[in-house]
């Protein structure tokens, strides 16, 4: 993002939930749970579940804060992927353990006293259950000192449903906060086992969250499919 001109995190904010209202409130019923819940200041990384194509933007429109997400470099091209870039949002090279990228999120975890990212880190779309999760997040929030907020989405893909599918409009869409954590380490422990350590704390507190949610609300999460 060094090159790319960014807006000021308030118009960030502002567009990305004008986008939500227009791209989510027209086309689905989207209830959104647990807002305030999210610390309003310091820095925070807010770590969902992915299962389906709108995951990303449900999270760009819907945070509280103004939130810089992780995306697949795929999507940085051409018209969109300058719009990608102007809203904040970081490419990234999944599979690669992409150290560029974590290191511009560190930077803006650290903006001004404390900025929000986002990110899945479950590396890709499949059921979204969080049975297992990189450690890019946990790497993040140990090197920034960021408190953790798992988010859970729900009714992105419906049971039955294609990975490259959309929910059918008018279908409800959940996206849930949970409470912030701090993740915990045992000063005896080496870097490596440090970071395993935490990365089992991420997957754990985002697959509780995502599990209790889809079992509080009745949205069941899809099948395993290509």
């Amino acid at each position: 993002m060094n090159d790319a001109v960014v807006a000021p995190a308030a118009w960030r904010g502002t567009v990305n939930r004008a986008l939500g209202w227009v791209l989510f409130r027209l086309a689905y019923r989207v209830r959104v749970v647990g807002r305030h819940r999210v610390p309003p200041t310091g820095p925070v990384l807010f770590v969902g579940n992915h299962s389906g194509y709108l995951d990303g933007p449900l999270l760009a429109a819907w945070a509280p804060r103004a939130t810089s997400v992780l995306v697949k470099s795929e999507m940085f091209r051409g018209s969109l992927g300058v719009f990608l870039r102007f809203l904040g949002h970081i490419p990234i090279t999944r599979g690669s353990g992409d150290r560029t990228a974590l290191q511009t999120a560190v930077a803006v975890l650290a903006r001004d006293g404390g900025g929000a990212v986002g990110m899945f880190p479950e590396g890709t779309r499949g059921r979204g259950d969080v049975a297992a999760v990189q450690q890019g997040a946990a790497w993040l929030a140990l090197q920034s000192g960021a408190r953790l907020v798992p988010v859970a989405f729900l009714g992105t893909r419906v049971p039955g449903a294609h990975k490259g599918s959309l929910p059918r409009l008018r279908s409800p869409l959940l996206v849930e906060f949970g409470a912030p954590v701090e993740l915990t380490s045992d000063p005896g422990l080496t870097g490596r086992q440090r970071l395993a350590s935490a990365t089992e704390q991420v997957r754990r507190t985002l697959a509780d969250h995502v599990t209790s949610a889809s079992a509080r609300h009745g949205i069941a999460l899809p099948d395993e499919l290509g």
